[in-house]
């Protein structure tokens, strides 16, 4: 399942992505990859929210690298290349990348291919998609307003859940 999802990211960016211009949301797609390793850095095996279970190509670890270098940074190539103008198609264009993104992780945990720990649930992966969008939005536009506001976003997940770091 997660080998199917980063094939259908490759062919649907390769078709729709603006490739041309790729380099201009090249520093939010890596924004988006050093989110992941962060949160797998610091939630270790014992306090995951989430847990991907691999295909039977790979492990955990090939897994986990599949989504943060190709998966979810192409599809935020995709999300900012087609993002729109207009204050009305932006907030249906976000609501359906997150609607996209919630729709995959349905499929994942439906199919067993994501299990959740530590108080995690369904509801607060919505929360967290109805939050990472704009905030690549925000990234793209004014990444250092972006990377402050993300110091509270991630202090408060890690007092919330109780993630220690020590």
């Amino acid at each position: 399942m997660h080998l199917t999802l980063a094939l259908i990211t490759i062919l649907t960016a390769w078709r729709w992505s603006d490739w041309r211009n790729w380099r201009q949301f090249h520093s939010s797609m890596l924004y988006t990859t050093a989110a992941g390793f962060l949160y797998e850095f610091l939630t270790s095996w014992d306090q995951a929210l989430w847990v991907f279970h691999p295909d039977f190509l790979y492990n955990q670890s090939v897994t986990i690298i599949i989504y943060a270098v190709v998966t979810i940074p192409l599809s935020i190539l995709l999300y900012l290349s087609r993002y729109p103008k207009t204050i009305g198609k932006q907030i249906r264009h976000t609501c359906l990348w997150i609607g996209i993104y919630v729709c995959a992780e349905v499929i994942l945990f439906v199919s067993g291919r994501i299990t959740y720990q530590n108080g995690w649930n369904m509801g607060y992966s919505v929360i967290f998609d109805m939050i990472m969008f704009p905030m690549i939005k925000l990234h793209h536009s004014r990444p250092l307003i972006a990377y402050i506001i993300s110091i509270p976003i991630v202090y408060g997940l890690l007092f919330f859940f109780h993630i220690k770091l020590i």
